[in-house]
């Protein structure tokens, strides 16, 4: 196992940091990684808001459900769906297909995670912040958000002040498929709800009684933000 697959199989989301600014070579570093990942047609319709104010930060943390380290990471970094740039430069341009809106989510998560795999790699720490879609149009009207963008998700970063376990993940049989769709082996489940059970009662805080299972479906049954569809329809994006 190489260094970058350490680094990768590694991951743990920090949510405590200390006050160790990250430096502007390493800022620089990060961005230059994440502006490197693969780009749909090389349509690059990504934009990065780093977000300095010390206000705006305080309400975002607030917004995204009053997610202290918001307010407290050494940098937070805002990604977004951009086809404004597009439309700038040829008002020809036709922003308003899902598709357009699909490959803007997809090329986010892409280029976010290149920016923190190159974090984790130099000794930092970070964490995805979807909460930011609690309010949309809040976050999209304190960051100043032009017709043609939509905010996407945060990311902490700065210096790790905790030392979480790793969280177990899903067993590659359940994950890959070979051909065609498999139908779920329950077995596999069960083994995975111990597994996370087990993690659980060994975590010294958030302990929780529940599998995965059960946890995720009581979720996913659920209304999961059902004002994004409007929210995008208003920035010009997913209308057809």
């Amino acid at each position: 196992m190489n260094s970058v697959i350490e680094t990768i199989q590694g991951h743990r989301s920090i949510r405590s940091f200390t006050d160790t600014p990250v430096s502007k070579e390493q800022l620089d570093t990060i961005i230059a990684s994440g502006i490197s990942a693969s780009s749909s047609s090389l349509l690059q319709v990504v934009s990065i808001i780093r977000v300095t104010d010390q206000d705006k930060r305080a309400k975002l943390a607030q917004l995204a459900g009053n997610q202290a380290y918001v307010e407290s990471a050494a940098e937070f970094l805002v990604f977004c769906i951009d086809y404004q740039r597009h439309y700038a430069m040829n008002p020809n341009v036709k922003p308003e297909f899902m598709e357009l809106t699909l490959i803007g989510a997809v090329d986010s998560g892409i280029m976010a995670q290149n920016c923190l795999l190159a974090a984790e790699s130099i000794g930092l720490g970070g964490v995805y912040i979807g909460g930011l879609r609690n309010a949309p149009d809040e976050v999209d009207a304190l960051l100043d958000l032009p017709p043609y963008t939509a905010v996407l998700f945060g990311m902490c970063l700065g210096e790790p002040d905790q030392d979480p376990q790793l969280k177990p993940r899903l067993s590659p049989q359940v994950i890959v498929h070979e051909n065609s769709y498999q139908p779920l082996d329950h077995a596999l489940i069960e083994q995975y709800d111990q597994t996370m059970l087990e993690y659980y009662r060994s975590r010294s805080s958030n302990a929780k009684q529940q599998g995965w299972s059960e946890q995720i479906t009581t979720k996913l049954s659920q209304e999961s933000r059902p004002y994004m569809l409007d929210y995008l329809q208003r920035k010009g994006l997913a209308k057809r």
